[in-house]
């Protein structure tokens, strides 16, 4: 009988092909991964590449040509220093930038420090000698790219901006942990009266809980600092007598905005009286310069007549013309720091009131109201371009139709005496280098 065929040579081979296929095919996925994850690294290195090249550094003088010419890898070395909060090297950034350089200096906590007001106060107390240290959370109410661009500019002038929110309590605790500050500016708020339409819980987090979460901390500081912090002429709201005086009645609020800045007033009123800090409260008229915010007038005006698109003029409901009274950011600075200057110490420490402390408001504005028409006019001319203009009635969308400051009380106390009109103002602001250029590249 035969015997059965021999089959283990015919396993063995087909067992050592099966284990050559294995073989083959890792070696295939492995160069697969590879090819990718090289191909992936140089995509990467193009669009490092791409963005370093077509994003250079702003310049540091004091031009809004350079805005939005924002470095991308900038911004992300930024957020990562500012948000390394507690480290050693932290803390003693911020030391340093807060630590007055003249005998007797202020040591200001400046909110806001990123925001158009804030940076230049920021930039003008650091040039003569006091301590600075910004607070600013970049939100994006307007492109954060220009705050960011401030930043650096602060930042070269030896300001640190800690970013962080008002909100944040541990870290308000802990920024008053490391200095002892002497004076608060406090700038940080949700601006505009039109958005608060859209966003209205914005402004109830940031103008009354966010002040309240920092009243609260500066109650418990030893020694409380000063407060001085910006109210708004919004405050006046439906008022009809002029000029606006601070004594003057302020329960007509016309905007939810409005209405949050005149509720920070009777915060400030109830902290003062039952903590005795020393509180200082600024009602802004319609303030504008170099570094402004977008959303201001003046700004996307000047974008939309060099882009040769229609602006809308708007007319009160009997018919009059809108007026402001335009601030240019100078006089603001001035008045912001005289507040500061003469602001008495608070009574209180660690949360105990020990006597009566200051309490004061005040008007900054320019004193001499412009109609809407007559900006656009004066921007035609410097602009050298007709404007179309469309007239439209004001809607009803919390805006008043007139604003006029009476400063009196201000120059009185501490010599507030504004220089500059509308005319004059505009001009610095045109003849900033190139600014036709930012404007239609999207600063605005």
């Amino acid at each position: 009988m035969a015997s059965p065929p021999d089959t283990s040579k015919t396993l063995k081979l087909e067992r050592y092909n099966s284990y050559l296929r294995k073989i083959q095919n890792t070696k295939v996925l492995n160069a697969s991964s590879k090819l990718l994850f090289r191909a992936t690294l140089l995509i990467a290195l193009v669009l490092v590449l791409f963005f370093t090249i077509n994003c250079p550094p702003l310049s540091d003088h004091n031009n809004p040509h350079h805005l939005h010419h924002h470095n991308f890898l900038s911004t992300a070395i930024f957020a990562s220093s500012s948000s390394a909060v507690g480290g050693a090297a932290w803390e003693k950034q911020v030391r340093h930038s807060s630590t007055p350089r003249r005998p007797n200096g202020l040591s200001v906590l400046v909110t806001g420090a990123a925001g158009f007001v804030g940076s230049h106060c920021s930039l003008a107390l650091k040039k003569r000698g006091d301590g600075v240290l910004g607070l600013d959370n970049f939100n994006t109410y307007y492109d954060p790219s220009l705050k960011r661009a401030r930043q650096k500019l602060l930042l070269k002038h030896q300001v640190f901006i800690v970013e962080g929110d008002l909100n944040d309590a541990p870290l308000l605790a802990k920024l008053f942990d490391v200095v002892p500050f002497t004076h608060i500016l406090h700038l940080a708020a949700q601006a505009g009266v039109r958005y608060a339409m859209q966003n209205p819980q914005s402004y109830v987090s940031s103008n009354i809980a966010g002040f309240v979460n920092l009243l609260e901390v500066a109650k418990a500081a030893n020694p409380q600092p000063a407060i001085v912090w910006a109210s708004s002429s919004s405050v006046y709201g439906l008022n009809t007598e002029v000029p606006f005086s601070e004594n003057h009645r302020t329960d007509q609020p016309a905007s939810l905005y409005a209405a949050t800045k005149k509720a920070g007033e009777e915060i400030a009123h109830t902290y003062n009286h039952i903590y005795g800090i020393s509180l200082t409260g600024l009602r802004f008229f319609t303030v504008y310069g170099p570094w402004g915010r977008p959303d201001m007038a003046y700004f996307f005006f000047t974008k939309d007549i060099l882009q040769g698109k229609p602006i809308d003029i708007y007319q009160a409901q009997d018919e009059k013309q809108v007026a402001r009274d335009f601030t240019y950011i100078d006089d603001v600075v001035k008045g912001c720091i005289g507040a500061l200057d003469t602001a008495e110490k608070s009574t209180g420490s660690g949360g105990k009131k020990k006597g009566p402390a200051q309490l004061r408001v005040y008007n900054l504005g320019n004193t001499s109201p412009v109609p809407v028409g007559k900006l656009v006019s004066i921007l035609e001319s410097l602009l050298n371009i007709k404007a179309k203009k469309h007239v439209i009635k004001m809607p009803r969308n919390g805006d008043v139709p007139y604003t006029h400051a009476n400063v009196s009380l201000a120059y009185r106390d501490f010599g507030y005496k504004p220089t500059t009109d509308l005319s004059t103002g505009l001009r610095k602001f045109v003849k900033c280098e190139n600014v036709g250029t930012d404007v239609v590249d999207g600063v605005a």
